[in-house]
């Protein structure tokens, strides 16, 4: 484990500068004071891992650069829509650079602001004393600092299963402290290299490891729990490649599946049925200081309940929507018929906003139960175990179609069905760049426009090859000038 020492006061001292301050408006109470003064019984602790929370949120769900956003209009599910504001364009023709800022310089800056406020949280814990308490947010903690590094890993550097060398690769700096080891006193800014990504996913994963054995199962919304813990370690592990491991973590989680007809309240933040991590709008702050994760891919407005005029961003991919079936309940969670003017487009209705509102805001739905299915059936596929994967598959489907019949699919229609059912439930909310980036597969876009029956404009670039450069974002610029030891991703 690497030790270091280092002082948190306003922003992180990591060789890291920031493209504007309220990015990080949110590291109260260490903006102010020491952390050393602050941190005394359990309610300032937990605190404190609430302001962890505040940074995974923000670059979750930053308007115009949400995680939960960017990586979708990235990959083939969604397609421009000409008549907005052309939004986000730059990411979604691959035209992005180190100096492009938006969503490369906001996750890698907040996504480190988390590492650090977890960490302050770890060297100090022993002010607590021992029982659950402590250990539950130690785990938080932990937890905390895994997703953080797992973020940055696969945004900034390859998947270890995207190519034969992935392991090998530069991820990014996995920022650890031992109890104790947060200097306050004596400030040094620290300038760490990048590691392999090999040794990242093994700290991520010996990170999520420990806080399985201290985080509580029934943390409050908004909160990290053990069922939230083994569920990223199921992904954790299905990005590694050791599917084994998948399936165990996997079955560890007790969260029920969403049915059909609780799968709408989901996305009005009606219902949390099936939700197994989340991170919630932080309701006293004015729509969450604008973060309203939904304006990624829309605006509208309502008069009288009814949505009377929308300025879509980015629309379903016709190719993409038709492939759904009319028997499945997820196409009408997915799609609305939007109109920009008389233009007239499949809008995107999964983050539209809360019940009764289109602007957009809503709790981030990092992980769901569905995934934790679908990641099992991967990884019990990849494993040859077929029958058992088609099992889990339809563990899903059966809540999915009406009627349901239970499949027959072997060999690779059953890989495709694994990958269909995949793209289509976790739809827009982030993840279908990385689904291809792991698997090593290009990005394949239709030749589709952007208007409700196909026509109108096509995307300019209809394809990124297996392995193009561009599958890593690059280091934001202000870490390369700061920082000497920081070498940028090739090809940038």
């Amino acid at each position: 484990m690497k030790k270091i020492k280092l002082i948190i006061v306003a922003t992180l001292l990591l060789g890291i500068t920031y493209s504007c301050s309220d990015e990080i408006d949110n590291l109260e109470p260490f903006t102010s004071v020491n952390p050393l003064d602050f941190l005394q019984g359990p309610t300032e602790f937990q605190t404190a891992v609430d302001g962890m929370y505040n940074q995974l949120f923000g670059y979750y769900s930053a308007p115009g650069s949400a995680l939960q956003g960017i990586p979708d209009i990235m990959s083939d599910n969604a397609v421009l829509v000409t008549t907005g504001r052309r939004s986000n364009e730059v990411y979604y023709d691959y035209q992005y650079t180190a100096a492009t800022g938006g969503a490369i310089s906001l996750y890698f800056s907040q996504a480190y602001n988390a590492v650090n406020i977890s960490n302050i949280v770890i060297s100090q814990i022993d002010k607590l004393e021992a029982g659950e308490t402590r250990d539950n947010i130690l785990g938080q903690a932990f937890a905390g600092r895994a997703l953080a590094h797992f973020d940055l890993a696969r945004v900034y550097g390859p998947i270890p299963t995207q190519s034969s060398d992935a392991i090998n690769a530069l991820g990014i700096s996995y920022i650890k402290v031992e109890d104790g080891d947060v200097n306050f006193e004596e400030p040094a800014p620290i300038f760490p290299e990048r590691e392999s990504i090999g040794t990242n996913y093994e700290e991520i994963v010996e990170d999520l490891l420990t806080a399985s054995t201290l985080i509580s199962e029934s943390n409050s919304e908004g909160r990290l729990t053990r069922n939230g813990v083994f569920a990223l370690l199921s992904r954790v592990y299905l990005y590694l490649g050791q599917y084994q491991n998948a399936i165990d973590a996997s079955n560890e989680v007790t969260t029920s599946l969403a049915t059909q007809e609780e799968l709408p309240n989901i996305y009005i933040d009606a219902s949390n049925d099936g939700i197994v991590i989340e991170l919630s709008v932080n309701t006293a702050g004015p729509e969450a200081n604008f973060n309203n994760v939904g304006v990624i891919y829309s605006q509208g407005s309502l008069e009288a309940g009814e949505i009377t005029n929308t300025i879509s961003e980015y629309a379903v991919d016709f190719e993409f929507f038709n492939s759904i079936s009319d028997d499945d309940a997820r196409k009408d969670v997915i799609q609305f018929d939007s109109a920009n003017g008389d233009a007239e487009h499949n809008g995107i209705k999964k983050f539209l906003g809360e019940a009764g509102q289109v602007n957009g805001r809503l709790d981030i739905k990092v992980m769901r139960a569905a995934e934790v299915v679908l990641n099992k059936a991967e990884a019990q596929f990849e494993l040859g175990l077929e029958g058992q994967a088609l099992t889990t598959l339809d563990e899903l489907r059966a809540l999915r179609y009406t009627p349901f019949t239970p499949g027959t699919e072997t060999g690779q229609a059953l890989e495709d069905a694994i990958q269909f059912e995949r793209r289509v439930e976790l739809a827009f909310e982030g993840h279908r760049f990385f689904d291809l980036k792991r698997r090593g597969e290009s990005i394949e876009r239709s030749s589709f426009g952007d208007l409700r029956d196909g026509t109108g404009t096509p995307a300019e670039v209809f394809t990124l090859t297996a392995g193009d450069f561009r599958f890593q974002l690059p280091i934001p610029i202000a870490e390369i000038n700061a920082n000497s030891n920081y070498v940028q991703n090739i090809g940038y």
